[in-house]
């Protein structure tokens, strides 16, 4: 599935999301983290002291704010941290990795496979998809340490009151209602996604949905949200499964019980280069990783894309909330 390889960094959803304030994030030639964090549950003994270290992410808040946790993590760490956060476009802030300009970052098994490898059929089981990307960008001086539990893929979402009413919680649910009651089921997706065979139509074939063009909406992604979350048009619109909107607008998420949709687990993505000179990059990131799962990133994904907090600040808190580092 080749899926967007970015997702919009905040994109607005009524009066309910304000800008996003990046603050001192994202400039093409870096800028020092200067924070004064220390050892908690990770980095101590601080491994990674004397290690100039460059961290990198794409342009949207959930990559940001990955990319801010693993810089911080350096940083409490021992190392010397360079942030070049927030690079436009995936290609950018992956070529940055492989070429060496930045030693690190969060990036999704998914797009690595379908995007950068060129493989047009996903792997179902996230375990395998996650080995097959590691093995094949080894040749590329890429090294893939475990991933986590956070899937951003995509989902159908509904309000809590529908959800109730209709009593759906997988997406063959969905297409059981779709022939049940065909009124009942009208959809709210991006043009993108209503027209690729890895989205709306290869969806409704591998669940045999009955869904009539006439009952499908077309909208920009943000819009989406809003359609389904009050009295919208919408009872079902496609969401991203770690979108901070879920939690704050209280949708409810369809499972996936068919695994329809490629896995999209972020994982760290290291210069294999770097990751020889500095193995305890391993052994400070395995723990993170392993906290990381979609529940977590969609309250931090709210934080910024919600309230408008700056992604720096909330990976900060995060990681000293869960006491992986200390602070001050």
């Amino acid at each position: 599935m080749a899926r967007r390889t970015a997702l919009p960094a905040a994109a607005l959803a009524g009066a309910l999301l304000v800008p996003l304030a990046l603050g001192g994030c994202g400039l093409t030639s870096g800028s020092p983290m200067v924070d004064d964090v220390g050892p908690g549950s990770i980095g101590r003994g601080r491994p990674l002291k004397g290690a100039d270290l460059t961290v990198t992410s794409k342009n949207f808040s959930e990559n940001i704010i990955l990319g801010q946790i693993m810089g911080l993590a350096f940083r409490a760490a021992g190392a010397t941290v360079l942030d070049r956060t927030n690079i436009q476009g995936s290609f950018g802030a992956r070529e940055a990795v492989k070429s060496g300009g930045a030693d690190a970052m969060y990036e999704y098994t998914g797009t690595a496979w379908i995007t950068y490898l060129g493989h047009d059929k996903p792997i179902p089981d996230p375990a395998a998809q996650w080995r097959a990307v590691a093995e094949a960008d080894a040749r590329n001086g890429i090294t893939w340490l475990p991933p986590a539990a956070l899937n951003n893929t995509y989902a159908l979402a509904l309000s809590r009151a529908k959800e109730r009413k209709y009593r759906t919680k997988t997406l063959s649910d969905v297409a059981r209602l779709s022939k049940r009651d065909p009124s009942a089921v009208t959809l709210c997706v991006e043009s993108e996604f209503a027209a690729r065979n890895d989205g709306l139509p290869g969806m409704a074939k591998a669940y045999g949905m009955t869904i009539p063009a006439a009952r499908i909406r077309k909208m920009d992604g943000g819009i989406v949200y809003t359609q389904v979350s009050g009295g919208g048009s919408c009872t079902f619109g496609e969401v991203f499964t770690t979108d901070g909107r879920i939690k704050a607008m209280n949708l409810a998420v369809m499972e996936d019980d068919k695994h329809f949709f490629p896995n999209y687990n972020a994982a760290p993505e290291i210069n294999s280069k770097a990751m020889k000179k500095y193995p305890a990059i391993k052994a400070v990131l395995d723990p993170i990783t392993a906290k990381l799962t979609d529940d977590v990133a969609r309250e931090l994904n709210a934080r910024v894309d919600v309230e408008g907090r700056d992604p720096h600040v909330v990976a900060k808190e995060w990681l000293v909330d869960e006491g992986f580092i200390t602070e001050g």
